[in-house]
C-alpha cells in the first residue's frame, strides 16, 4: 500500500473505513501504517475505494512478484 500524501486532501474517509491503519495527527496530517496486518486487508481496500481523490494505491496480493532473469551470455560468432 502506498499513500500519495501530495494528493491527499484530508477528507478522512480512510480513517473511518480503517481506523486501525489510518489516523490523523493533529487536524490535517494523515498518519498510516506502512505495513498493515494481513487481517486489515478488507478495511484497507474499503479505505482505498472511499478515498475521493484516489490517494491510496494497493498492490494485489495475488500478483506474483516480478521475476528477474539473467540475460543469455553473449557468445562470439566464429569468423571463417
Amino acid at each position: 500500500m502506498v499513500v500519495d500524501l501530495n494528493r491527499c486532501q484530508s477528507y478522512g474517509q480512510c480513517v473511518y473505513a480503517a481506523p486501525a491503519v489510518f489516523r490523523f495527527h493533529g487536524e490535517e496530517a494523515l498518519e498510516y501504517d506502512y505495513a498493515p496486518a494481513a487481517g486489515t486487508r478488507r478495511e484497507v481496500e474499503r479505505a482505498a475505494a472511499a478515498c475521493p481523490v484516489q490517494a491510496i494505491a494497493l498492490s494485489r496480493a495475488t500478483e506474483p512478484a516480478p521475476s528477474v532473469t539473467e540475460p543469455a551470455p553473449l557468445v562470439p560468432e566464429r569468423v571463417r
